[in-house]
């Protein structure tokens, strides 16, 4: 009796080993699932030149590929987004980093922020004029200090002793917008980037030069979380592009999630809410991805300049349609 009842001990946990090991596999296969979408800005017009606009797709491809390729090979959400933002920041056709638009005063004062849905961390930098990346600057805020908003003077004391790349305010520059063209309103959008990693793990990113000709100390919604940027695990991520004070005022990218979360409504119905119903035309727009991998893309605007990837062979790129 022994004998048998050891068999039968040893029978039922090799079937327990194979049911469990079956439930990991099919973890990993969901784990498998990515969706990263990039936003250079909303307002374009359809009067651009071909070329430009090639130009401007061309961007967002190459991006769409670093994000892609860092999910893809089962990094993180977060990995992905700052590197995407920091290289559209490096990039002059975006009013982000190199590129950005000036004040009033003739400078250039850059905003970015992160976050982190896994546990809703988050950090941001105001009023950046030394910083090459500020959305690199805005992870180390989040991950190295005690504080989740940096600005002005105290956030470049803190990029130093962080040794982050520093750079005069002219590096900012751009042909297009230099001293004899600063009447010329900047067409430039804003970048951001969303994505869903392998882990199921959300996170949002956003850096602007903020709005054409800007009074010195102007601060939008990009820097903010909940107005421009966020993520949360039991709901989705966004990136908000458009006139930031309105989506400062009406709380947009957290109320997306809150209308999920708190009313039921998909991705789609809540961004429509927020977008076409709560702000007005012209406005702005936001790129967003669910906990499961859906997306969105919706603007009020002529245009928003923008980009999607996932793990199911989707890879798009698009102004206008």
């Amino acid at each position: 009796m022994k004998v048998v009842f050891r068999l039968i001990i040893i029978i039922v946990i090799i079937i327990g080993s194979m049911f469990i090991d079956s439930c990991n596999v099919s973890q990993q296969n969901n784990q498998n699932r990515f969706t990263i979408v990039i936003h250079g800005g909303a307002g374009y017009s359809q009067a651009m030149e071909d070329s430009i606009k090639e130009d401007y797709l061309n961007s967002i491809a190459t991006a769409l590929k670093i994000g892609k390729k860092i999910l893809g090979e089962g990094g993180t959400s977060l990995d992905a987004v700052e590197s995407v933002v920091k290289f559209l920041e490096d990039d002059p056709k975006f009013n982000a980093g190199k590129g950005a638009t000036y004040t009033s005063a003739g400078t250039h004062e850059l905003d970015a922020s992160i976050m982190c849905g896994k546990d809703l961390s988050n950090g941001a930098v105001t009023l950046i004029k030394s910083v090459k990346n500020p959305i690199s600057l805005a992870r180390l805020v989040m991950e190295k200090s005690p504080h989740v908003l940096l600005g002005g003077e105290g956030a470049e004391e803190f990029a130093k002793q962080m040794k982050v790349e520093m750079v005069p305010n002219s590096y900012f520059d751009t042909i297009e917008r230099s001293e004899k063209d600063k009447n010329i309103k900047n067409k430039k959008g804003t970048v951001g980037c969303v994505a869903l990693d392998k882990f199921g793990n959300l996170a949002a990113a956003t850096s602007t030069g903020g709005r054409y000709n800007k009074m010195p100390g102007r601060i939008g919604d990009s820097p903010l979380v909940n107005a421009g940027t966020y993520a949360n695990n039991k709901t989705c991520a966004v990136s908000c592009t458009g006139i930031g004070e309105l989506f400062i005022t009406h709380t947009v990218a957290f109320n997306i999630s809150a209308l999920m979360e708190y009313k039921g409504l998909s991705l789609k119905e809540a961004a429509d809410q927020m977008i076409n119903k709560t702000l007005k035309p012209g406005d702005g727009g936001i790129i967003a991805v669910d906990k499961d991998g859906n997306y969105v893309t919706m603007f009020n605007t002529k245009g928003m300049c923008r980009g999607v990837a996932n793990s199911e062979g989707v890879f798009e790129t698009k102004i206008w349609e």
